[in-house]
């Protein structure tokens, strides 16, 4: 009986959590790099005095070579990640199978953290020892705060990364594709950059908890400074 008001409760009451956290990190990473490194290489090719076909061409060979480099990475890290967590499931299997004492001690020290006490927390460990299977997955998320790993995560992060960061890329190198004077080619670049930068920082503001305008100011502003970086030393190094 009570098991089912439990569930009619949990029915009423429906959750609305933001979950894809991990996507959303992944289309931050791309989309951010995306936009400012072919931004910062534009601009640094424009005060080469390089032509717009040029600056074109080599942009858009870096948001390739770029798209797979961070793909590769975001791959590389979610496997790792996976690697990482299978790992210390097998270590902390074989610990509940050679000292149970030890781990069911463990368990009731990490409830007694949250203030459960003895006479409280002694019929879950005695429920869990029966359970080997809950017991190792209470252990993984609690002991070690390690979740498991979606089995298509690293490719669908290197996916997620590489369309971002192309996405992203090809932002600043569109007025190249149309206005053939580099110099004014550049100035659009700029204003629709910056553009794309408040939204996209407001946006990852928004989904991130943090203050929206805050975040747009900021991520224009690094954007800023990293083509403005890169105009400058390309104009200093034609100089000298």
């Amino acid at each position: 009986m009570a098991r089912e008001l439990d569930e009619s409760l949990l029915n009423q009451h429906k959750e609305k959590h933001f979950t894809a956290g991990e996507i959303v990190r992944d289309i931050i990473i791309g989309v951010s790099d995306g936009l400012t490194v072919p931004f910062a290489l534009a601009a640094g090719l424009s005060g080469a005095n390089a032509s717009s076909a040029v600056i074109l061409t080599a942009g858009v060979a870096e948001v390739a070579a770029g798209a797979i480099s961070m793909g590769l990475g975001g791959y590389l890290a979610a496997k790792s990640e996976a690697d990482h967590y299978m790992r210390e499931l097998k270590r902390e299997q074989d610990e509940i199978i050679a000292v149970p004492d030890t781990e069911a001690a463990e368990v009731a020290e990490i409830l007694s953290e949250y203030g459960v006490e003895p006479h409280e927390y002694t019929p879950v460990v005695n429920a869990l020892r029966k359970n080997p299977k809950a017991w190792l997955d209470f252990m993984m998320k609690f002991e070690l705060g390690l979740e498991k790993p979606d089995p298509k995560r690293a490719l669908q992060s290197a996916m997620t990364i590489a369309i971002a960061y192309i996405v992203g890329g090809l932002v600043p190198l569109f007025p190249y594709m149309f206005i053939p004077t580099a110099a004014k080619a550049v100035a659009a670049s700029v204003v629709v950059t910056l553009m794309a930068l408040l939204v996209f920082g407001y946006a990852k503001g928004h989904f991130t908890g943090n203050r929206p305008f805050m975040s747009a100011l900021q991520t224009a502003f690094i954007g800023a400074i990293a083509s403005a970086a890169a105009f400058g030393m390309a104009k200093l190094v034609q100089g000298g």
